[in-house]
């Protein structure tokens, strides 16, 4: 006997779905105005999202890879602190957020910002690229405009809206236990699957506005992911690329912008 669907339950889970899309940040002068699928709570997501940063940190830490303290510390810690004095231009209430950067030791070239604001940075990709001031504040904006946009969110809704994380599980999520595993299968969805090339090109132009009101040369933008794609090249690819695809139509596109995020970075030079 054939399975009979019921219609209007199909229209009322789209309508729903629908009716949950919105906009959570402000379009700024690179105009963004997408409309995302935010059904699973901000809250839930930075919960776990804190989870799994304690979780890396902790490893670090007991590997002797945490870097708290020294020059290289400093100055990345001092790049992203502009940034995120600029972050309410595009969200307000991420004056609020409790932002934190964690720079691991590691030769590997990668960084990212999980939602809420839970920095990564592996010095790598500082070293190797041998990045200047400019070039990290273009990589630190990219990552945090993924959390300002919740990219995070968004990505984690539309697994939840699959079913692939059910409701009983996120309100299971109430032992360290049960937030660990939780966090976990959040962190594979939030830094292992691969961003859509929209929501790449969505912190690619965040992010150098961001940078661009922080004082720091918008063209950075351009010779930064020059050097990523050279990097590319090697037999091991940087792992940042294995999210974070590097080619001339991303070049092409922050080339493009550069006309309209030049007069904020000659208004921050002014301050």
């Amino acid at each position: 006997m054939p399975l009979v669907r019921d219609p209007s339950i199909a229209i009322l889970t789209i309508s729903l779905l629908l009716g949950a899309c919105s906009t959570t940040t402000n379009p700024g002068a690179v105009d963004i105005t997408r409309k995302q699928l935010l059904i699973v709570p901000a809250s839930t997501v930075e919960q776990m999202a804190a989870v799994s940063f304690n979780e890396q940190n902790e490893k670090a830490r007991s590997e002797g890879k945490l870097v708290t303290s020294g020059p290289e510390f400093e100055r990345v810690n001092r790049i992203a602190a502009r940034l995120e004095q600029q972050a309410p231009v595009f969200r307000p209430d991420a004056a609020q957020w409790k932002w934190e950067l964690a720079l691991i030791d590691s030769p590997v070239l990668n960084a990212s910002c999980g939602p809420g604001g839970k920095m990564t940075i592996y010095t790598g990709i500082v070293r190797k690229l041998d990045l200047s001031d400019d070039e990290i504040a273009m990589i630190v904006g990219h990552e945090m405009s993924h959390a300002l946009r919740e990219h995070g969110r968004e990505r984690i809704s539309q697994a939840a809206a699959q079913n692939a994380i059910t409701s009983a599980a996120l309100g299971a999520a109430q032992s360290r236990e049960a937030q660990v595993k939780l966090a976990n299968q959040f962190a594979e969805i939030l830094y292992v699957l691969p961003n859509s090339r929209q929501n790449e090109s969505e912190a690619d132009r965040m992010g150098l506005e961001l940078a661009a009101r922080a004082g720091y040369d918008p063209q950075a933008a351009i010779s930064v992911w020059q050097k990523m794609s050279e990097a590319s090249k090697g037999s091991q690819p940087p792992e940042f690329l294995s999210t974070h695809p590097a080619n001339a139509s991303r070049i092409a596109e922050l080339t493009a912008l550069q006309p309209t995020v030049a007069p904020l970075y000659a208004a921050a030079a002014k301050r």
